[in-house]
């Protein structure tokens, strides 16, 4: 018996096909939280940030996702004033979702 086949003996066995998944999909549920309202103070600082930002510039933004916050530092790919919401690589954020904005980088362009 070569070496591989060997290995294949002590590979994990899930007996309960599908479980492991289930819980997962479980405790994600459990951990979502409710979206926080912010003050006007706080939009209209996320409002004269956004004023801010150029495509190329690096930033660190915390916004609400599907009962989460997730926060990402990335390079602004894409900002759509019209359309509301500015893209992050292949994230996007809409402006109604941000809860935290800072610009780590200005692009000077």
């Amino acid at each position: 018996m070569n070496n591989i086949e060997r290995a294949k003996q002590f590979m994990p066995f899930d007996a309960l096909v599908g479980l492991q998944a289930a819980l997962s999909e479980r405790e994600e549920r459990h951990s979502r939280v409710e979206k926080k309202e912010l003050s006007e103070e706080d939009r209209e600082e996320i409002s004269v940030t956004i004023g801010r930002i150029t495509r190329g510039s690096i930033v660190d933004v915390t916004f609400y996702l599907n009962g989460h916050y997730i926060q990402v530092q990335d390079k602004v790919v894409k900002l759509q004033q019209a359309n509301k919401y500015i893209q992050l690589g292949q994230v996007k954020v809409y402006f109604d979702d941000i809860y935290k904005l800072i610009i780590l980088e200005q692009n000077i362009n």
